[in-house]
């Protein structure tokens, strides 16, 4: 993990605990990290999610990669270095949304485990539940979907850096949930999930 640079600096609790604020929503908060290869349905299904979730009275809120990369990271690239940098901003942020009782939806390829994992830590220490969802959808779908074109892009030569073709995605090895979305729907894939916060009483 990055160290803090800043000196002179106290963390401040405030007076309003998380039970409080559970109480107040009638949910505890969660961050849902969709991870899979571009093209896999990780935006669509969270967003799918989010609006269910708010349509039944829950607060909720997607951070989308290229939405983030629009602000916060938006000095960030696509090398290693910056893809670390990139997941450690937003797994920071997502832990504060998570914090305030949000449920949370993180949609990100974030192709190497030991950020995902760092990620994950990050809110098993803060004691917030940490939800990886794999997109395990296959490239070849991906691909066939290219949905922004980046795929022919990388093809051609056009775009470096891309994962799955010239730069690894690393599955994870104990997700929560895996979907494939080749024959699954966002309608069902959402329902499979609120089943599963259910079950485990994100939402109640």
């Amino acid at each position: 993990m990055t160290e803090i640079k800043a000196t002179n600096i106290t963390w401040h609790e405030g007076h309003v605990g998380r039970e409080e604020r559970a109480a107040l929503l009638k949910q505890k908060g969660a961050t849902l990290w969709f991870t899979g290869l571009s093209g896999s349905g990780k935006s669509t299904l969270a967003f799918t999610l989010e609006h269910a979730l708010v349509q039944s009275g829950r607060l909720a809120y997607v951070l989308d990669g290229d939405n983030i990369r629009h602000g916060l990271n938006k000095n960030l690239g696509f090398s290693a270095e910056d893809r670390e940098e990139n997941i450690r901003r937003i797994g920071e942020v997502a832990k504060l949304f998570a914090d305030c009782n949000v449920i949370t939806m993180t949609s990100f390829i974030s192709p190497y485990r030991k950020d995902r994992d760092a990620v994950r830590a990050l809110h098993e220490a803060a004691q917030l539940p940490f939800i990886e969802i794999y997109l395990a959808t296959p490239i070849e779908t991906c691909e066939q979907r290219d949905p922004k074109g980046l795929y022919k892009k990388a093809r051609a030569g056009e775009i470096k850096n891309f994962t799955g073709i010239d730069d690894p995605y690393e599955i994870p090895l104990k997700p929560e949930l895996t979907i494939d979305t080749t024959n699954t729907t966002p309608q069902q894939a959402t329902v499979q999930i609120l089943e599963f916060l259910e079950k485990h009483k994100i939402i109640y």
